[in-house]
């Protein structure tokens, strides 16, 4: 396999830079260095990628497809010189040359393939199954421009397109010779064989050719390479000249505008009819294309279809590839003539489906009308599917209407997906201990009480790869210095760590690179935020995907309520604090794009007010993701984990905050109570109601918030300026509408649904407790090592195993 030494990797950026741009090192660009060094690295990973293959191949090795609507990557140069181990070798040559690997780093675009924390867990999930030796292949789709790049104007979200592959992206390889054929529409004809069997023949149809890219996961220091593939949508019949001719411009560029439409962004604005067709569009799509291709590649090597399970499993992340059920069945009855039993066994031996929430949105329903119209074979499969479960359902319960109306996949003019996935499905697991109780208990009781072994529990986890020897260098040289480097690829050598937690020396220097961290990030938010903020303060941190179950709502009242305190007295004694944002509202979610616009309001408001001597700052960070991420989990003291309880399945951004030793503030819900169980609930700081108590609020009716507010004078207060002008003196309706939210039931099925009043007072003495603790800088980093050395279980490595182990039955690879 291909080893660069300093002078191959010199002589090879000198050759990319010749070839690509004709240019010498001493006259190219950043941005041409950049390419140049990604391609070099790239000649590494391509022979370390083919052997990886051929050794699947020779050892006829069972492969897991993920199927995934998101993959958050983050930037790829960095990640892959460190998993080659070639860093030492990097940073050597473009110091020769003059330059630092992380302003080359700065150049590389984000890939815009995810969101949140579901598309970040995908691509953590990618690289524990690289560094473990299974075989696996990521199934996705190529957006052209992502969900969007946020961009604040005056507090506002603004979205903006996402242009992440203007400049090429050198790390992806089309496979032109993959292609499939994806199609929509038309009808189904059915007609007979010389067997007399059914045949149905879908006629009159769009359809588009799905082209795959293939993106390398490599493995650290293991010489494996993974595979993930994005799909892009290509027109079957590029220009159609005789409508040109006859002046049908429309008609002639038809099916190109239906193939770039299908992989224009992530999750378009599904509130009218043109945006749900599109979004099923590009659900169908991804999933059509990655099913045609695995089974084809089974039948290479394999004679009989029936032992399909044993060399194959896919994995539905969340509901939105759960089309899968259907789509493996169309093929294995249209394409190979099996009967409905035989594809039925097959099918229900090679699915598997994550659960990822518990919220009704996510649950998605398709109207019956736009479905038929659109997938009419697939239509046709899921009422088959739905007539034979409702059958064992009237078997198994006497025909229990109320059975029927919560299981059905089809009911009251709805295709349910989630309940397709579970009936299609071998395994269903949650995602933490309380999620996955919660759905055995509550969302999909009936589903669990009818096949109670199909579920089970699987705690999410990161990479600390990524997130730690990436994201944190000084922090990763501290801990490798003390317990050595096993914990690169065993997370749970952590715990050795915790011997120095009590170290002064370990205590000095574990803050000094907390510091370090801070200022980093103070300057990374002065260059492209504004306001500058003090690294001394406490970097109080919510960065996440802006929801209002998340409660950056509550997150921004405790602001308002804390700067009013300082205003009635200014010689408060409080650590000076910096509250950090970074969020991405849906582009139609108008509440959650208020609360951003409120957040910015405040902020604008506090970070000028020079009469309370800069002791709070509030900061947006604009356009969060993955590249930024890591350098703000390094410098948080504190994660803000404040979730409704009960509505967060686990987050994967509280362990990414342990993991770098910021202290936990949250609630009891997803993995927090895990992490509360590790590290021990008195080194976090827990507020608010319970999953239980949320759970029995919301089964009788929820709560009279106007109590709250008629009793608490503070809470009156900030609500009352929220929507008198004081932070908006232009639009004093700016904010009405969460007013109205939080207090008026008529807009809602009831007032409060997210309990930030009921919670607002217990959320406040969890800040005054973290105000208190931090000034004992001894007890803190006590406490923050001990979140460090406590995150063992929350490796995606973790996960990875169980999965294997419980679920998946792969087989793992050296090289």
């Amino acid at each position: 396999m291909k080893v660069l030494n300093k002078d191959e990797l010199r002589h090879s950026i000198e050759e990319y830079l010749k070839i690509l741009y004709r240019k010498e090192v001493s006259e190219a660009s950043r941005m041409q260095i950049y390419q140049a060094l990604s391609y070099s690295i790239k000649d590494v990973i391509i022979d370390q990628w083919m052997s990886t293959h051929r050794a699947f191949e020779e050892k006829d090795v069972k492969t897991v497809y993920y199927l995934s609507m998101e993959f958050l990557l983050g930037r790829a140069l960095g990640n892959n010189i460190i998993s080659l181990k070639l860093d030492k070798v990097v940073n050597t040559v473009l110091e020769e040359i003059g330059i630092k690997l992380e302003d080359i780093e700065e150049e590389e675009p984000d890939p815009a393939l995810g969101n949140g924390g579901l598309g970040r867990l995908a691509a953590c999930f990618l690289d524990s199954l690289s560094t473990l030796g299974y075989a696996a292949v990521g199934c996705g789709i190529r957006y052209k421009y992502g969900m969007f790049k946020q961009v604040i104007e005056n507090g506002f979200q603004i979205e903006v397109p996402d242009d992440w592959l203007k400049n090429g992206y050198p790390f992806e390889m089309k496979q032109d010779d993959l292609s499939v054929i994806v199609k929509f529409g038309g009808y189904v004809r059915i007609t007979k064989d010389e067997l007399g069997r059914e045949k149905y023949i879908q006629e009159n149809y769009s359809s588009v050719r799905a082209v795959p890219y293939d993106l390398p996961i490599v493995g650290y220091g293991n010489h494996i390479v993974n595979t993930l593939r994005i799909w892009d949508a290509e027109a079957t019949n590029h220009f159609n000249l005789d409508s040109f001719d006859k002046g049908d411009y429309q008609k002639a560029v038809e099916d190109q505008n239906l193939a770039r439409s299908i992989c224009e962004v992530l999750y378009p604005n599904d509130s009218h009819y043109a945006g749900k067709e599109l979004r099923l569009k590009q659900q169908y799509f991804f999933v059509s294309a990655s099913i045609q291709r695995a089974v084809l590649k089974y039948m290479e090597k394999h004679e009989d279809i029936h032992k399909l399970p044993e060399k194959v499993v896919f994995q539905m992340n969340d509901t939105h590839p759960s089309v899968t059920v259907a789509e493996l069945m169309r093929i294995l009855l249209d394409d190979y003539n099996l009967s409905w039993e035989e594809a039925w066994e097959i099918t229900t031996h090679s699915c598997a489906y994550t659960n990822h929430t518990i919220m009704s949105e996510a649950l998605e329903k398709w109207p019956i009308d736009l479905f038929s119209k659109l997938l009419p074979r697939i239509y046709q499969l899921i009422e088959e599917i739905n007539r034979r479960f409702l059958m064992n359902i009237k078997v198994q319960y006497n025909g229990d209407p109320n059975k029927i109306e919560k299981m059905a996949i089809i009911y009251n003019g709805h295709i349910r997906m989630a309940n397709l996935a579970i009936v299609g499905s071998f395994s269903v697991n949650g995602v933490a201990e309380l999620h996955t109780d919660i759905l055995k208990k509550q969302q999909l009781r009936d589903f669990y009480e009818m096949t109670p072994d199909k579920f089970n529990n699987k705690t999410n986890g990161i990479t600390q790869r990524r997130f730690l020897l990436h994201g944190n260098p000084l922090l990763s040289s501290f801990v490798t210095s003390r317990i050595g480097d096993k914990w690169i690829t065993n997370l749970q050598h952590m715990k050795n760590l915790e011997e120095f937690a009590k170290d002064p020396k370990s205590q000095r220097e574990f803050m000094e690179i907390k510091y370090q961290n801070k200022v980093r990030l103070a300057e990374y938010i002065k260059l492209h935020n504004g306001p500058e903020i003090d690294p001394n303060s406490i970097f109080d941190v919510q960065v996440k995907r802006l929801h209002e179950y998340k409660r950056q709502l509550l997150n921004i009242m405790h602001v308002m309520y804390l700067y009013e305190e300082l205003k009635k007295n200014p010689n408060m004694d409080i650590v000076p604090r910096t509250f950090i944002f970074g969020a991405k509202a849906s582009a139609g979610y108008h509440r959650a794009k208020a609360i951003i616009k409120l957040i910015n309001s405040v902020g604008d408001v506090i970070n000028n007010d020079k009469s309370i001597n800069n002791k709070i700052k509030v900061v947006f960070i604009e356009n969060y993701r993955v590249s930024n991420a890591e350098m703000i989990f390094a410098a948080a003291d504190v994660s803000e984990q404040i979730s409704t309880a009960s509505k967060e399945a686990s987050g994967t951004g509280n362990m990414k905050f342990m993991l770098n030793g910021a202290l936990t503030l949250g609630t009891l819900d997803g993995a927090n109570v895990e992490i509360a169980e590790e590290v021990g609930v008195e080194n976090t700081f827990i507020f608010g109601l319970t999953a239980d108590e949320v759970i029995h609020y919301e089964l009788h009716g929820g709560y009279n918030p106007r109590e709250i507010y008629d009793h608490d004078m503070g809470v009156q207060s900030i609500m009352k300026h929220m929507i008198e002008g004081y932070y908006d003196p232009i639009n004093h309706d700016a904010f009405q509408d969460i007013y109205n939210s939080l207090l008026d039931s008529y807009q809602l099925d009831r007032a409060d649904q997210y309990f930030i009043l009921k919670d607002f007072r217990s959320y406040v003495e969890a800040q005054r407790k973290v105000q208190e603790a931090y000034k004992d800088k001894s007890w803190w980093a006590k406490t923050a090592i001990l979140n460090v050395a406590n995150c063992g279980k929350f490796s995606s490595d973790r996960t990875i195993e169980e999965y294997v182990k419980d679920i998946w039955k792969l087989e793992k690879v050296t090289l």
